[in-house]
């Protein structure tokens, strides 16, 4: 969720901090705010809102010009989006400045100790306690990281702290607990963020900090500990995409190069996976073969749209492999003590692999002796360095705060999952493999088909901005496609949509259907299960029969949906468990273009935020 962004070097700290946090905006926030160190001392801007308000703050009141500071972009938990909530937070003195993401469980009984030593605290959010016992455990041995290490082991929740100190102004310190922190290294230079999309224009050199470490930035290098002091060993890696991957190109919106960058983004995600002779080689998978042929049960944790992945992997998995697959939400999976053990493999899915609610299913299952599989986009985050194995999607930075590609490359990776038990299980024959795979491989030019001809979409999305709810429906892996076709209309669109199994219709929601209301439907070939498609045709029979605009989502050629269809999508025909990969595609750029055309930001929706680093 929120952004941090420090920096140590010889460029203006001002410029550069503004600049991450820039680049930090796709991660949702409501106001944004900057420290720097200059002439022995700190000085501090912070404004509610848009990034945009705080660099007219400081074009109209300038910050000393200084080479060390920090920058945040807040999403408000504790207090109000207001300036006195925004970040950094100060000591009474004004000597330590703090940005903060997550959440500090226990800092109402740490606001009442301060208060009773005579500290005066002006806002309401947990962040502001970090800075003054800062202030004190600097005051008594003048080492900020030493500070910090001291306060770290008092706090309690899930946390990132990056903080400054006047009386040491070529230093940034950072720690870390359940929430993301990355260094950067360049030439002379150091950055700490939350993502490093925020210093990618500067160097594509990054460490990788480990769970309960504080980090020391300074100019003779970076020093990492532990929360006890103990030095710690750090993993140097190479960010192998560049800033221009992570700018619009030419694009009018993020989420629109994204749905565009899809093609390249599936292609990707295939690429060494297979050799020459068809047999899958997922080199990060580190589980043995001999322990995966074990597995005796697949459980899918995930949230949202990664959780629409898991719900179509589940298929997969379960006609492939022949293994019972659970798909279940993470943020309801520890609590209903799910039944795991050392024959279970959990797959964990998460885009920035630092999603709160499923690292802790992840922690949980681990804790009964399951094994972990993460499926993730980046590189060196918490859920894949927690996981016994990890298969990385290859989509590049994703932007928009609404996933796009991230989903059609989850599903890249589940089907290779899928296929990889089953290779390893021997449920599959390698020549049946191979045909998969193959059709895998067509997929990416598929997708940029149905790219190519979604002007009548567009047209249609318009033609429909001022109705107030629409209504998705599908069968077999067309269900899940419904709810993340719903979902992306909720996100984008901030209107009721809602998706349904279309054999539920008639137990309830039909009651819902009435004259003019828009129903999306996806139609399932009629050359795979052709007793789903004859059902579904009944569906869309029914919901036109009372009065209900029907839109359409179905193969080229198929014939019997045409005299129901209001609205007709065609998509390439594909194996029945791949289509969701071309389904899919429609629906994001229907939602796009409808929330455009009621005047929303798509790139970052209300209230929504990238990563979701907090229960």
């Amino acid at each position: 969720m929120c952004g941090i962004v420090g920096y140590v070097g010889m460029q203006s700290a001002q410029d550069v901090v503004v600049a991450g946090l820039k680049r930090l905006e796709y991660r949702g926030y409501d106001s944004a705010g900057v420290a720097v160190l200059a002439d022995g001392g700190l000085a501090a801007a912070k404004k509610a809102g848009k990034l945009v308000n705080l660099e007219k703050e400081l074009g109209d009141r300038p910050l000393p010009a200084g080479r060390t500071g920090i920058g945040h972009t807040r999403w408000a938990t504790h207090g109000a989006p207001t300036d006195a909530n925004a970040h950094p937070h100060l000591d009474n003195a004004g000597r330590v400045a703090v940005v903060h993401n997550g959440i500090i469980e226990n800092f109402a009984a740490l606001r009442r100790e301060l208060t009773g030593r005579g500290h005066a605290l002006e806002s309401e959010t947990d962040t502001e306690v970090v800075a003054h016992l800062l202030a004190e455990a600097f005051s008594a041995g003048g080492d900020l990281a030493e500070a910090m290490r001291q306060v770290c082991r008092r706090l309690e929740g899930a946390f990132t702290l990056v903080a400054v100190h006047a009386d040491q102004p070529d230093v940034v310190v950072g720690a870390r607990r359940n929430s993301p922190l990355v260094v950067g290294v360049g030439q002379d230079e150091w950055f700490l963020a939350s993502d490093v999309a925020a210093f990618i224009a500067h160097t594509r050199s990054a460490v990788e900090l480990g769970q309960d470490q504080v980090v020391e930035l300074s100019r003779e290098g970076v020093v990492v500990t532990g929360f006890d002091g103990e030095l710690a060993e750090v993993r140097a890696y190479h960010v192998d995409w560049d800033a221009s991957a992570a700018e619009k190109g030419g694009y009018a919106s993020f989420m629109l190069k994204e749905i565009a960058d899809q093609p390249r983004a599936v292609a990707d995600t295939l690429l060494g996976r297979v050799d020459g002779e068809g047999t899958l080689h997922l080199d990060e998978v580190r589980i043995p073969a001999a322990e995966l042929r074990e597995v005796d049960k697949v459980v899918i944790v995930a949230c949202g749209t990664a959780f629409h992945a898991g719900m179509i992997a589940k298929y997969a998995i379960e006609h492939w492999t022949r293994l019972p697959c659970e798909t279940e939400l993470a943020s309801e999976f520890r609590y209903r003590d799910p039944i795991l053990d050392q024959r279970t493999l959990v797959v964990a899915i998460s885009q920035s692999g630092e999603t709160m609610d499923t690292l802790m299913a992840l922690r949980h299952a681990r804790e009964q002796g399951a094994k972990v599989l993460a499926i993730c986009n980046t590189n060196g985050s918490t859920i894949p360095r927690e996981s016994d194995a990890v298969l990385y999607t290859h989509a590049g930075p994703e932007v928009a705060v609404a996933s796009t590609k991230a989903f059609l490359t989850q599903l890249v990776a589940c089907y290779l999952v899928a296929l990889y038990l089953g290779q390893v299980r021997g449920t599959k024959w390698g020549d049946e493999i191979r045909t998969v795979v193959r059709q895998l491989s067509a997929i990416s030019d598929e997708v940029d088909r149905v790219l190519a001809t979604m002007e009548p979409v567009r047209e249609l999305a318009r033609s429909l901005a001022h109705h107030d709810t629409v209504l998705f429906v599908g069968r077999h892996v067309g269900y899940p496609v419904a709810l993340e076709g719903a979902l992306k209309l909720k996100e984008l669109a901030y209107m009721h949509a809602e998706g349904f199994a279309a054999g539920e219709l008639k137990h309830g929601p039909i009651a819902l259907i009435e004259d003019g209301l828009p129903v999306v439907v996806i139609v399932p070939s009629p050359r795979g299960r052709s007793v789903l498609h004859d059902k579904i045709v009944s569906n869309i029979q029914e919901i036109r029969a009372r009065g209900a605009r029907t839109v359409v989502v179905a193969e080229e050629g198929d014939e019997a949906v045409v005299p129901y269809a209001d609205h007709l999508i065609t998509v390439p025909a594909t194996p029945t468990l791949l289509q969701p990969l071309v389904a899919t595609v429609p629906l994001q750029v229907f939602a796009c273009e409808l929330a455009t055309a009621r005047g929303n930001e798509v790139d970052q929706p209300r209230n929504l935020a990238k990563s979701v680093t907090v229960e």
